[in-house]
């Protein structure tokens, strides 16, 4: 009886330690990418860019997202889950770090590719991590990592104008402070993380490259695509279309409620994701929301703008929690890394021509208004992708 204890209580340590782990390479994924909005209208006057230059500065981390997602499959095939893992942590560390260390919009779009590629690294990891540390509780871990997730993107959008910026002096030094803890983050993964288990006879030989004719991933990837052209659309375009319209003064808050109305959906989700699942009048709110948001965002001032941004927070989020639990429940554990990736391949390259659309629009027009012409569309693509859900087929018990 007692080594039964021992061995449950053992058994508790290694569940809490890998959601500790997923948490916080949950908060790595976005911490670095998020430093950027809120100092945009910065860079744009130091390096002297268009909107349309703004656009593809913002568009560069979902085309990598999507072009390094297959090649993220590859190399969890090659090296497992947690040295993947801290290769994509260190490669997003480096990457941020460096981004502002010469004044030239080319070296910022290749740091930026760099610390895009060890993001794409670990969010086709992510999936399979929770698979191989928590099989039991996969739906709980996935919002568990995605509640780091969106406190990641909370942290450097509420800091980085308010404080961090003035305590260190530039913007190109904010952008180290926020890729140190990925470098720790990557370290404390390196050193705790759950070994896998070994398999008695022959290794086996791990797939990676996705089946592309599954009509459901390719359905499921859209509708993850709409939700990101949407999410990081309008974290770029808020910023310079306040101050052009003479609310300078409501860009921080409107980026933090953008970011920060994702918490109250991932709290939610946490208590009723097993009730929404496969359900398809949850994503259809969602859209109903994004739209009106957006809506919100175009025609309002002050609080409004807020509010706004805030519930287009809301909605991302709760999708982006109810698709990402969908490759570890469907998939068996060596393949969940392979549907992860074109999942994201799809998502990331519908994200990627939304903010260099949306910038184009405005260059071309000189109407800001413009710019959110597309990130509304996407809210209404949304609904009618809604019904996919319906073909999920549910896991059985």
């Amino acid at each position: 009886m007692p080594a039964s204890i021992s061995d449950q209580a053992q058994a508790r340590v290694r569940v809490f330690l890998a959601l500790f782990l997923l948490w916080l390479a949950g908060n790595a994924l976005r911490l670095t990418i998020l430093a950027v909005p809120p100092v945009i209208p910065l860079i744009h006057d130091q390096l002297r860019l268009s909107a349309t230059q703004i656009g593809i500065l913002t568009g560069l981390p979902s085309m990598l997202l999507a072009a390094a997602a297959v090649p993220g499959s590859l190399i969890v095939a090659k090296l497992g889950v947690r040295w993947a893992l801290v290769v994509g942590l260190l490669a997003t560390a480096i990457g941020g770090a460096l981004r502002g260390l010469f004044p030239d919009v080319g070296w910022l779009y290749a740091m930026t590719i760099a610390t895009a590629a060890g993001v794409a690294i670990m969010q086709v990891t992510m999936p399979s991590a929770v698979r191989a540390w928590v099989p039991d509780r996969i739906a709980f871990a996935t919002a568990v990592y995605t509640n780091g997730l969106l406190i990641g993107e909370v942290i450097p959008v509420a800091l980085m104008l308010p404080f961090v910026v003035p305590l260190v002096g530039s913007w190109q030094w904010g952008f180290v402070v926020f890729s140190v803890p990925v470098a720790i983050i990557a370290l404390i993964v390196a050193a705790f993380a759950p070994k896998p288990a070994t398999a008695a006879g022959a290794p086996v030989r791990r797939r990676w490259w996705p089946d592309w004719r599954n009509h459901l991933i390719w359905r499921l990837g859209f509708m993850l695509g709409t939700v990101n052209a949407v999410y990081f659309s309008t974290n770029a375009f808020i910023p310079d279309y306040l101050r052009g319209h003479g609310q300078g003064e409501w860009i921080s808050a409107a980026l933090t409620g953008l970011n920060a109305g994702q918490l109250p959906a991932s709290a939610l989700l946490l208590l009723f994701a097993s009730r929404l699942q496969l359900k398809a009048w949850p994503i259809i709110a969602v859209g109903v929301f994004s739209v009106i948001a957006t809506l919100g965002i175009v025609f309002g001032n002050g609080p409004i703008v807020v509010a706004a941004a805030s519930l287009q927070g809301f909605a991302s989020a709760a999708i982006l929690v109810l698709l990402l639990a969908l490759p570890p429940l469907l998939s068996p554990p060596d393949d969940v890394h392979r549907v992860t990736a074109a999942m994201f391949t799809i998502s990331y390259s519908c994200a990627v021509i939304t903010p260099i659309i949306s910038g184009m629009l405005w260059d071309w027009s000189g109407m800001a208004a413009l710019a959110f012409a597309p990130i509304g569309i996407a809210g209404l693509l949304l609904i009618l992708l809604a019904p996919a859900i319906n073909h999920v087929p549910r896991a059985e018990a």
